[in-house]
């Protein structure tokens, strides 16, 4: 399994929200380059990077500040926010990000994630980020009106085969992360599940790994890495084991 620390970027900046809400962010740093290159030293071996504005908006925003972040590492990366074309996603892989997720996209537009893992296969992840249940979009902003676990077997028909499930209600709040939704969506699927949203403890990254034979095969961790709850290189040890 392996642990893929997140950073999240509003106005070109590291920020952290708390349940996707913009109005209770904390700010991390001013330089996600500097972060990176931290979390890499730390021996992560991959990164999760958001564009919240991008989310918001509805296109990449924070392109800038991504290009900066690879420029200042060496490990890969993935990114989402705000990506709902072909052009966009080339355009995210012509940086050289290594993954492009697709959360809003999976949703409103079926033919894109369908042309897109048919041209980029593994390169392409569909994040099911959901709010009791019920996937969201638009930044969070707004329902899409379908189950999380429908949506996962409708993108794997499609020909996905990763996804990263967030429980928006655990997002930010350091509550421990749903474990057995995260297993169980893996299992009725078949597809590949990074686990996020409210990671708070080594246990949630050892109870995550009890399931890595089926499916769930990743932890994107923030909050608790930024308020020190976890030590990355500790989880990342216990992830490998």
């Amino acid at each position: 399994m392996i642990i893929l620390p997140a950073i999240d970027i509003r106005g070109g900046k590291c920020v952290r929200l708390t349940q996707g809400d913009f109005a209770q962010e904390a700010m991390y740093s001013v330089y996600p380059e500097d972060t990176a290159r931290e979390l890499q030293d730390a021996g992560a071996t991959f990164l999760h990077v958001v564009d919240l504005d991008g989310a918001k908006m509805g296109h990449p925003v924070n392109v800038f500040t991504i290009r900066k972040i690879l420029d200042n590492i060496q490990i890969p990366i993935e990114v989402g926010g705000g990506i709902r074309s072909m052009e966009e996603i080339e355009m995210m892989l012509d940086l050289g990000v290594e993954r492009v997720l697709l959360g809003t996209a999976a949703v409103q537009n079926p033919s894109l994630i369908k042309q897109a893992a048919r041209e980029f296969g593994e390169k392409i992840v569909v994040s099911i980020d959901a709010r009791d249940g019920i996937v969201a979009v638009n930044g969070w902003s707004g329902s899409g009106e379908i189950r999380a676990d429908e949506l996962a077997s409708r993108v794997g028909d499609y020909g996905v085969t990763t996804i990263a499930y967030t429980d928006i209600g655990r997002d930010g709040m350091l509550s421990g992360v749903d474990v057995e939704k995260c297993a169980a969506i893996a299992k009725s699927s078949g597809l590949l599940v990074i686990a996020s949203g409210g990671v708070n403890s080594i246990d949630d990254i050892r109870a995550l790994k009890e399931y890595e034979s089926v499916g769930v095969i990743g932890a994107i961790v923030g909050k608790a890495i930024y308020e020190g709850v976890i030590d990355v290189s500790e989880a990342i040890e216990v992830a490998r084991a």
